[in-house]
């Protein structure tokens, strides 16, 4: 049975640690560039960069990363700190208004030296937070329970493309059921879209 939850409200435990991991990223790219915005596809690829053993890190896509800045934006808001998730633009992104400018340059002098300490306290918390039924699954039992589901409901999954099932299995991974996964990854994707410039409000 489905989760009755608004599927972009509740973060998962992959959330949290991608969301962590792009937080540490977004640190050295605003201490090494002075806070230039950074496309989603070259943050998850810096991210990879200084874990590239991370298999979580490894599977990470674009249109996944929502949620993912959304850990990101929450925590620097929690602690007191300039919103780091500021820096990350969407890919067809050409300019930037002037509200973001000053939050990149807030970024671009602030003192990052304590978020080590606080961003290890920040995830404890949010990852107690997860429900319990949410239990990562390893990438095979996922793999099967998304496609016993797909072809149980190949009208509703027929615009899902190769490209899409990546997240719609990383969110499974996470403990989703593929029908709540569906949904959420549906809501990223229409969150991601409504990001690219020139999209209407």
């Amino acid at each position: 049975m489905a989760d009755s939850f608004n599927p972009m409200a509740q973060f998962t435990l992959n959330d949290i640690e991608i969301g962590a991991r792009l937080t540490h990223a977004l640190v050295h790219h605003a201490t090494a560039t002075d806070a230039a915005p950074i496309a989603y596809a070259e943050l998850l690829e810096l991210g990879r960069f200084f874990d590239p053993k991370d298999a979580a890190m490894g599977r990470a896509e674009v249109l996944g990363i929502v949620m993912k800045l959304r850990f990101v934006a929450e925590f620097c808001k929690a602690s007191g700190y300039p919103n780091l998730a500021s820096l990350a633009v969407h890919p067809a992104a050409t300019a930037a208004g002037l509200e973001a400018q000053a939050e990149r340059r807030a970024v671009a002098t602030f003192d990052w030296s304590p978020l080590p300490a606080t961003l290890a306290a920040y995830a404890r918390a949010a990852n107690a937070s997860v429900p319990a039924r949410w239990k990562p699954r390893k990438e095979r039992p996922a793999e099967v329970s998304w496609y016993a589901y797909f072809c149980a409901h190949r009208e509703q999954c027929k615009s899902i493309t190769s490209s899409d099932k990546k997240e719609v299995i990383n969110l499974v991974m996470a403990g989703l059921d593929p029908e709540t996964a569906l949904r959420r990854f549906l809501a990223a994707k229409a969150a991601f879209e409504a990001s690219m410039p020139g999209s209407a409000p």
